[in-house]
């Protein structure tokens, strides 16, 4: 099983983004590449190769399910993880999300404490469906 090191965090909150950093590096220890936008991080992704990419849902200029349709069109992600997060999470934005191509979504508010194993939960989960 390939162990999870990269992510990549696209959220335009910053101190969201922060949060971000410092649950998912200083405590989960995993390398994270934050972006503010999805325009920022489609040009930025292919420089970092992340494991997995974390999406805000709403975003300004391109949301959450736009960045998820150009990283699907693109060679290079066409396969990479795609989790959302997002406080919108009724049971049928749930389904369009996964129905779009996400493989979970990470409901806010997310405990930052908890967000590092939570991330390996996804991880080990999709490990092992490739099996």
């Amino acid at each position: 099983m390939a162990e999870l090191e990269r992510i990549c965090c696209v959220e335009d909150d910053f101190d969201i983004r922060t949060i971000l950093e410092l649950s998912l590096s200083d405590i989960g220890g995993y390398q994270v590449q934050l972006f503010e936008d999805g325009p920022s991080a489609l040009e930025g992704l292919p420089e970092t190769c992340p494991q997995m990419i974390m999406l805000d849902m709403m975003m300004p200029g391109m949301n959450g399910l736009e960045v998820l349709g150009a990283l699907r069109k693109s060679e290079q992600f066409a396969t990479t993880p795609v989790v959302f997060m997002t406080a919108k999470a009724q049971s049928h934005e749930l389904d369009t999300y996964i129905g779009a191509g996400a493989q979970s979504v990470i409901v806010k508010p997310f405990d930052p404490m908890t967000l590092p194993e939570q991330v390996r939960e996804i991880w080990s989960q999709l490990e092992a469906a490739k099996r």
